[in-house]
C-alpha cells in the first residue's frame, strides 16, 4: 500500500525529532576526536567506552554550538539546565545509559518558518537539548562468523543536539519543507554539516490522525528515515495505513515502526516506550550547566546572516524573484556561489536564472553536492558566460552551447567563443550584405511579402541568420531587412 493522502474528515498531526551532530573537534565529555570515517574503535577512551571510574567533563564548544542553534531559531536559553541519565540497553551503548537532558533542557520555545502555498507558517519548537551519541553497529565484514555484528564506538560520545518540534505539522509536504529549512539554519550557523548519509543529521517522525473536531489520535513513531524524501514518503504511507486501520473499525497501536525505502512501507519494530520507561534521573557526575547573559550575548554576537535574512536581502537588493531567492538560499554553499558569480558578472538576475535553470540541473544529474559546486564549475566561469550574453557579444543559443561545453570539457568560455567563432557579428555592413543576398536568392518570398503576405518575413529572417551562422543580432537583422524590403502592399 502506497501513501494516498488524507481521507476527508481526517487530520494528520506530525511532530519531528531531529538529532544533529555538532561540529566540534572533540567529543562532548572527553578529548577523543569527533571525526567521521576513521578506522573503527580508534577514537575511544575510558570515558566514551563507559569504563568504571571514568568521569565525564563537558565540552564548552558543544554548549556554544547548541546555544547558537537555539538563538538562531528564537529559543529561550535557560540559565540553568541539568544533565540526566536515560537508561536503556542496546549493544552500542557501553554504559547502559545515555547522558542527555530531560526535564531541564538547555533551551525551549522558538520556531522554524516554512512557506506553504504562498503563506508563511511557523512550526513551534518544544526544546533543544544536549546529549551524547551512541556507538554504531556494523553488520558487514564479519564473514568468519555467520550472522555476527561488530560495534564501532568512534561515534559513542559524539555531541548531539536534539531539536524537538511541536506537533504542528499537518502534511508530509510540510514536514519536508520544515526539514529543509532546519538544515539550512544548522549549516548556515555551522552547527552541523547536515550530512544525512554520514548520520550527522537524523530524523524520527511522530504521526497520528484524528477526525476533525475530535481529540488527537494514537501516536506512532517512525525511524530509519535517512533522507528528507524518505521522511515525506514514510509519512504518506503511514497516514494512509492509519486511515485504513480506522476505516476497518480497528484501533491504531502506539508503537515504533521502521521505514523500508525499498518497498516504501513501514513495519513494526517495538511497542513505543514512554518517558518513565527510561528511568531518567539526574546525572550525578556532572554539575548543572549554568549559562549567564554575558555568555548568551557573546554567542548571539557571533551569529552569521541566517537563510531567511539572506533571502530577504537577495530580493531587496538584487531584485531576485522570491521563488529563486528561496532556492538559492536553501544551502549556504549555493548562496555563496551565487554571490561570487553575481559579483563577477554584475548581472544579478541573469546569474540567478542561469544557476536555477542550468547549473542546478547539471549538478543534479551528477548528484553533485552544493559544497563542491565551485570546484566543479567555478563562479568565474559562469560569470563569463553571463557577461558575454548580457553584452550582446553572443546569442542566447550560443550561450547555451558554450555553457554545455564549458561544463563537460572544463574549457573557459572565452576560449570556446574564440575557437568556435561564436562571437556575434557587430559589423552592420556584413549583416546588410547577408540581407541583400537573402533578397536576391529568394525572389518568390520577397514578392509575396511586398504584396502583403507578411508571414514570409520570418522565413527571410531565417535565411539571413543562416547565412551569418546565427551570429547576427536578431533586432539588427529585422531592422535592416525591413528597410531593404520596404513596406508591404496595403501599408502607408
Amino acid at each position: 500500500m502506497k501513501g494516498e493522502g488524507v481521507m476527508p474528515g481526517y487530520v494528520p498531526v506530525i511532530g519531528l525529532e531531529v538529532h544533529a551532530q555538532l561540529l566540534t573537534r572533540s567529543k562532548i565529555f572527553c578529548g577523543c576526536a569527533n571525526r567521521f570515517g576513521d578506522a573503527p574503535n580508534t577514537n575511544t577512551c575510558a570515558v566514551c567506552l563507559g569504563l568504571p571510574g571514568a568521569l565525564p567533563v563537558l565540552n564548552r564548544a558543544a554548549v556554544e554550538l547548541a546555544m547558537r542553534m537555539a538563538l538562531a531559531t528564537g529559543c529561550v536559553i535557560n540559565g540553568r539546565s541539568i544533565f540526566a541519565r536515560k537508561n536503556y540497553f542496546y549493544p552500542d551503548l557501553p554504559k547502559g545509559y545515555q547522558i542527555s537532558q530531560y526535564d531541564r533542557p538547555l533551551a525551549t520555545g522558538g520556531s522554524i518558518s516554512i512557506d506553504v502555498d504562498g503563506q508563511t507558517r511557523r512550526i513551534g519548537l518544544t526544546r533543544i537539548h544536549l546529549e551524547e551519541d551512541a556507538g554504531k553497529l556494523v553488520h558487514e565484514g564479519f564473514s568468519s562468523t555467520e550472522g555476527a555484528s561488530g560495534v564501532d564506538f568512534n561515534r559513542s560520545g559524539v555531541p548531539l543536539i536534539e531539536i524537538v518540534g511541536e506537533p504542528e505539522i499537518r502534511s508530509p509536504q510540510e514536514a519536508y519543507l520544515y526539514l529543509q529549512r532546519l538544515k539550512s539554519v544548522l549549516t548556515y550557523t555551522e552547527v552541523c554539516d547536515g550530512n544525512m548519509e554520514e548520520g550527522s543529521l537524523r530524523c524520527d517522525a511522530n504521526v497520528s490522525i484524528h477526525e476533525k473536531g475530535s481529540a488527537f489520535g494514537t501516536r506512532v513513531e517512525l525511524k530509519n528515515l535517512n533522507s528528507f524524501r524518505n521522511v515525506q514518503r514514510a509519512l504518506e504511507f503511514e497516514i494512509a495505513r492509519q486511515e485504513r486501520v480506522l476505516e476497518e473499525g480497528a484501533k491504531v497501536v502506539q508503537q515504533t515502526r521502521l521505514y523500508d525505502a525499498g518497498s516504501g512501507e513501514t513495519r513494526p519494530m517495538r511497542t513505543k516506550e514512554e518517558a518513565h520507561d527510561y528511568r531518567y534521573f539526574p546525572e550525578p557526575d556532572l554539575l548543572p550547566l549554568e549559562v549567564d547573559e554575558a555568555w548568551i550575548g557573546k554567542v548571539r554576537a557571533g551569529l552569521p546572516e541566517l537563510p531567511s535574512e539572506r533571502k530577504a536581502r537577495f530580493i531587496r537588493e538584487r531584485g531576485i524573484p522570491e521563488a529563486d531567492a528561496h532556492l538559492l538560499t536553501l544551502e549556504k554553499p549555493l548562496a555563496d556561489y551565487f554571490e561570487q558569480a553575481g559579483g563577477l558578472s554584475g548581472e544579478w538576475r541573469e546569474t540567478a536564472k542561469w544557476i536555477v535553470r542550468d547549473v542546478l540541473r547539471w549538478a543534479k544529474e551528477e548528484k553533485l553536492d552544493s559544497a563542491k559546486l565551485g570546484d566543479r564549475f567555478p563562479p568565474a566561469r559562469l560569470a563569463a558566460i553571463v557577461r558575454a550574453r548580457a553584452s550582446g557579444s553572443i546569442t542566447a543559443a550560443s550561450a547555451a552551447e558554450i555553457f554545455e561545453e564549458a561544463w563537460t570539457s572544463g574549457k573557459e568560455p572565452d576560449a570556446i567563443i574564440r575557437d568556435r567563432g561564436l562571437s556575434r557579428i557587430t559589423d552592420e555592413s556584413a549583416i546588410a550584405a547577408a540581407v541583400a543576398r537573402a533578397i536576391e536568392e529568394n525572389p518568390k518570398q520577397v514578392g509575396q511579402y511586398r504584396q502583403g503576405k507578411e508571414a514570409v518575413f520570418g522565413y527571410l529572417v531565417g535565411q539571413v541568420m543562416r547565412a551569418t551562422g546565427g551570429k547576427a543580432p536578431p533586432d539588427v537583422v529585422n531592422r535592416l531587412l525591413k528597410d531593404a524590403l520596404g513596406k508591404p502592399a496595403g501599408q502607408d
